[in-house]
């Protein structure tokens, strides 16, 4: 089953979430996303990568609770620990990432956002990560992730909250770089990302390597420690009553 796909644009490479149930997170999708990552890494002629979504109103809505509602916990515990290691992936990429936030990135799609080092989201779009609203905590490698991408102040109403942001609050809060009209999006969010193109790459990578890896190393330092309070939480009454709500309102 296609997933996603790499898509090459001389210097430019797109890396497009092209999923059924738009681009609804599950197993498939995080080994693609981490084999990906590897397939750019290696690549010496890529100056820039755009992440990108094939449905072009939805980016990315989260965690297939459709199929994850099913696992027991040790399923659960392995597909976690893969979400981790290819969020990290992404997030250590030493190329220059763009996220074209073409649609709604709530929860998981709003994480893949974050692992971006750019994030354009076009005009009406939603952003945000709704984890506390199904009775979840955000693992902690997300937390991390959240607090080296944005202020101190917008912490409480992204995360605790949990509400979506769009236009101007996105930008307030952090979850957006820019806002981009509607017409002629996918263009926009290239030549932002051309403007990597001349810059020297080894000094790119370098620098962001030295800039990501304070952030890397506490990510690992406790994600598997804390990995059980998140489990205990997903598999509590209360967050499985509500998961399997919210999975018989998909049905509809």
């Amino acid at each position: 089953m296609k997933t996603l796909r790499l898509e090459r644009q001389g210097p430019l490479a797109i890396l497009r979430l092209d999923k059924a149930r738009g681009n609804a997170i599950d197993e498939e999708l995080l080994r693609a996303l981490g084999a990906a990552c590897a397939e750019l890494g290696r690549d010496g002629g890529l100056r820039g990568v755009l992440l990108a979504s094939a449905h072009p109103k939805l980016f990315c809505p989260g965690l297939d609770l459709v199929t994850l509602v099913g696992y027991d916990r040790a399923a659960m515990e392995r597909f976690m620990s893969a979400f981790s290691e290819s969020v990290r992936a992404l997030f250590a990429l030493e190329r220059p990432v763009v996220a074209a936030i073409s649609g709604h990135a709530v929860a998981g799609g709003c994480i893949l956002a974050l692992a971006a080092d750019m994030r354009l989201l076009r005009r009406g779009a939603q952003i945000g990560l709704n984890e506390v609203k199904v009775g979840v905590p955000l693992p902690w490698d997300v937390t991390v992730l959240l607090r080296h991408s944005v202020a101190p102040s917008a912490l409480t109403r992204v995360a605790l909250l949990g509400r979506n942001f769009q236009d101007a609050e996105a930008l307030a809060v952090g979850l957006a770089d820019a806002v981009l009209e509607p017409d002629g999006f996918e263009g926009q969010c290239l030549e932002r990302l051309s403007e990597f193109v001349d810059k020297h790459p080894g000094a790119v990578a370098a620098t962001k390597r030295s800039l990501r890896a304070p952030a890397l190393a506490e990510m690992r330092a406790r994600e598997a420690e804390l990995r059980g309070e998140w489990l205990d939480a997903w598999f509590s009454k209360e967050t499985r009553e509500r998961i399997q709500q919210i999975v018989a309102g998909l049905a509809r």
